[in-house]
């Protein structure tokens, strides 16, 4: 006798099949055996107690706060706790109800299906990349004099064309290269400075290589001149927040777009109060808003990764939350980056200093994998490919 887990359909299927079930059977038992939780935040009173009701009568529940079954307070949080098949009823049965209540519907179906998307092709202005498969790594091509870990080391284009070219004989699938630190308290550099950095850069990789460049920028302008030098990934920190003309850029160049949530700007993102009511919601909405905005502006949906925003605008305990509850941004529907490498958290835990922290790195970069992640942004190109592919094994087993 031992407690199964089952991840998702696929898995429930195949355990279906070893059993012998009856192919009819499988069909109609799959969906009762994954469990799924959803939060609905600061719903009118009477929504709240709809959902209770009708999840109640399906032999499911739902969560919601004490006063609103009176209604003496004005929303209530909502959690939804059911099967997929007891989830997928409720929608049925409050699909053509009023008080917002098929908005709801159908916001619990794009949930599903985002859920349950496990492969997703990335456009680029020159190629499609599948992600879903094995763990993407993107090498940290640092062409700056002040980067936390590896600042000065690749200043000169020469040497950092080397390490480029070595990035990539290591087993990288895309390298991002950046001119400008944004780690805690730098300062922004001019467009001509970060221009200088970058170009010759790119221009010294295109050809000799064959994976993608991506640009690490915030500026318009650099990303439009990098993308002309050859590069066919926008990198954006700001999640096209940070500069008017960075969506029309993206859009124009077809280049592929990665929006990351950040609190702040590098300079001050670590100061002050760091406090999140909700951490991942707050997250979770910033992204959606960002990848909005994307669309909106024409930008294709199949170009857009979203990223967490690791050690911006976070405390270390936040970072340690984000990598465990990464799933979470599944809803989306959107591929997802996270970058942990060599960072502060990781030696808060530690004790060593940056160039110190593969092994921390190595332990966040396979729980991220686990909990979602489609690529993963590294410093130790070698060390962590291996990471990845061990990971990615425990995964598919």
């Amino acid at each position: 006798m031992r407690i199964i887990e089952i991840k998702n359909i696929k898995e429930a299927e195949a355990l279906f099949r070893r059993i012998g079930v009856d192919p009819y059977g499988i069909a109609a038992m799959a969906q009762k055996t994954i469990h799924v939780n959803i939060l609905l935040e600061k719903q009118p009173c009477k929504t709240a107690n709809i959902i209770k009701q009708e999840m109640l009568s399906i032999g499911g529940d739902a969560a919601v706060a004490r006063g609103s079954v009176a209604c003496s307070i004005s929303a209530s949080d909502i959690l939804i706790m059911g099967t997929v098949k007891q989830i997928l009823t409720l929608v049925k049965k409050i699909e053509k109800q009023p008080f917002g209540l098929n908005l709801i519907a159908r916001g619990i179906l794009e949930i599903l299906s985002s859920v349950s998307q496990n492969e997703y092709i990335w456009k680029t202005s020159r190629r499609k990349i599948v992600l879903g498969g094995k763990t993407l790594l993107m090498g940290i091509l640092n062409v700056t004099p002040d980067s936390f870990s590896d600042g000065g080391f690749f200043s000169s284009p020469q040497k950092a064309i080397e390490h480029g070219l070595k990035m990539a004989d290591e087993g990288a699938d895309m390298i991002d290269i950046g001119g400008e630190s944004t780690r805690p308290g730098s300062r922004s550099v001019g467009v001509n400075v970060e221009l200088k950095r970058v170009i010759p850069v790119i221009e010294g990789l295109i050809g000799k290589i064959k994976i993608p460049v991506s640009i690490d920028t915030k500026k318009a302008r650099v990303a439009r001149c990098a993308v002309d030098a050859g590069a066919e990934i926008i990198n954006d920190i700001t999640a096209l927040n940070g500069d008017r003309e960075m969506a029309e850029t993206v859009r124009k160049t077809g280049a592929a777009v990665i929006l990351m949530h950040m609190r702040g700007k590098p300079e001050n993102m670590q100061k002050g109060n760091l406090h999140y009511d909700h951490l991942m919601g707050e997250i979770t909405d910033y992204l959606k808003i960002s990848c909005e905005k994307a669309l909106k502006a024409g930008i294709n949906k199949n170009g857009i990764v979203i990223d967490p925003g690791i050690g911006f605008g976070k405390t270390s305990e936040d970072n340690y939350q984000i990598i465990k509850n990464l799933s979470e941004l599944k809803a989306l529907g959107m591929p997802v980056l996270v970058g942990t490498s060599r960072k502060s958290f990781i030696g808060k835990i530690t004790g060593e200093e940056p160039g110190e922290r593969m092994e921390g790195t190595a332990a966040t970069v396979t729980a991220a994998i686990m909990n979602g992640c489609h690529i993963i942004r590294v410093h130790d190109v070698a060390a962590m490919k291996k990471v990845a592919a061990v990971t990615d094994a425990i995964v598919r087993a």
